[in-house]
């Protein structure tokens, strides 16, 4: 073992697990152990999971059992932390299922980090003051909440990461100046429910009320909001989001369905008509606002002719981005004892009908910024080797990027004429004009 154990992480899942993995690597940096990037040269793994559905739960193991058989053995001593939703998620049954991991940090666990590894490896920690994160790049996930009151059938994230709390507002605003001063030049705000921010404290200390906070800040960045979910679109958000200067004119709004019966089911609210008020409404306020949302099909009781109904409303939304997965029946949930489950192969079915209709609408909504110019922030370079950026209609990882045919600084915002598209991708020349 070395002198100064080396501690990697590994981070699977949502952008909130990323920034519990930026927050234990912060607090690693600030200690006296290394950080490092590769996993090859550690003595501990950190491994950040997910578990919101049975998939992301496999995945998470499948990566603990690849490090236990292939990273562990190449050197002696070697520990494996298991942290995150997985052992939120199963407590004592994934202690018994995975005794070969050295130690498991639930996500209300994970401040005792340091702990935990002194306890594995047997090297004081010597734990310092710190920021709270590390130094980031061009783009930064500030999570302004944590857990979720919300009870969707189908949903086991208030089992895994418990009620709703909300971030002190000056504390995130501290958090925002210093990823700023440290090169952010993108702040996108997520929580499981960041319409609901400010419910549990003082009144007007709300979402736009922190907007208007971030908005205020000095500095060349800009902001993003995801997981807005529909009945937190109020009038006053729009109207900050419309008058600040910093906000991509971009929301995702969680929308899942579209029939009335099955968003019922689902304990959510809303039907197509209403979902298409809110649409408009949005683009109302907010003129050229990127919308994007997230659709399930084959909850339990969904039907054929609620199927069309989603597909109408998607044909008559024509939204720029629609993510879609089928429901997943997860146990412990209401949804998976409902009956009339859906057969999966015509889940699928459904969903790739879904995928069909958006990506056609996604397409042409993408083809539409050809001959705009467009602010990029530039990321850097892709598997293929291409440099690539993302306008304010991009979000990290789950949209389309911009490639970029010429040199430009990366972490830098560049203006950019689009001259052409290809799918959900842009693609940008530097001009003159």
């Amino acid at each position: 073992m070395p002198e100064v154990p080396a501690i990697a992480f590994v981070t699977l899942g949502c952008p909130k697990n990323e920034v519990d993995t930026d927050r234990m690597a912060a607090a690693v940096s600030a200690s006296a152990y290394r950080l490092v990037d590769d996993v090859a040269e550690a003595d501990a793994v950190v491994l950040n999971t997910c578990a919101f559905i049975q998939p992301a739960a496999e995945e998470a193991i499948a990566e603990f059992f690849a490090l236990h058989t292939e990273w562990r053995p190449a050197r002696q001593g070697r520990r494996i932390v298991v942290a995150g939703c997985l052992p939120s998620r199963y407590g004592d049954d994934l202690r018994d299922a995975l005794s070969e991991a050295d130690a498991f940090l639930p996500v209300t666990a994970e401040g005792e980090l340091l702990v935990t590894l002194e306890d594995l490896l047997g090297s004081p920690a010597q734990p310092a003051p710190g920021p709270g994160r590390l130094v980031p790049g061009s783009t930064a996930y500030l999570k302004v909440s944590e857990g979720c009151d919300r009870r969707c059938a189908y949903c086991t994230i208030p089992a895994i990461r418990g009620p709703f709390v909300s971030a002190p507002l000056n504390a995130l605003v501290d958090e925002a100046r210093w990823l700023i001063d440290h090169g952010a030049r993108e702040l996108v705000l997520v929580g499981q429910d960041i319409a609901s921010y400010g419910a549990d404290l003082s009144p007007g200390e709300d979402l736009a009320a922190l907007v208007r906070r971030l908005d205020a800040l000095d500095g060349d960045f800009r902001l993003r909001l995801m997981y807005v979910q529909p009945d937190g679109v109020t009038d006053a958000l729009l109207d900050t989001l419309a008058s600040a200067t910093h906000v991509c004119r971009y929301l995702d709004l969680p929308l899942q369905h579209a029939s009335g019966p099955v968003l019922d089911a689902m304990g959510r609210t809303g039907d197509a008509a209403s979902h298409l008020a809110l649409i408009r409404r949005v683009r109302s306020a907010l003129p050229g606002a990127v919308l994007r949302t997230t659709i399930m099909t084959g909850f339990p009781g969904e039907t054929e002719n609620d199927a069309r109904v989603l597909e109408e409303f998607l044909a008559e939304a024509e939204l720029n981005y629609v993510g879609v997965f089928t429901y997943s029946a997860e146990e412990g949930t209401v949804a998976a004892s409902l009956p009339d489950q859906v057969d999966p192969a015509v889940a699928e079915d459904r969903a790739q009908r879904v995928r069909d209709i958006a990506d056609a609408i996604g397409f042409a909504r993408a083809a539409a910024f050809v001959g705009t110019r467009q602010r990029v922030l530039i990321e850097g370079v892709d598997e293929d080797g291409e440099l690539f950026g993302r306008t304010c209609g991009q979000a990290p990882e789950v949209d389309g990027v911009t490639l970029v045919d010429a040199e430009v600084p990366v972490g830098e915002f560049v203006e950019l004429a689009i001259t052409d598209s290809l799918g959900y991708d842009l693609i940008g020349e530097v001009t003159d004009a």
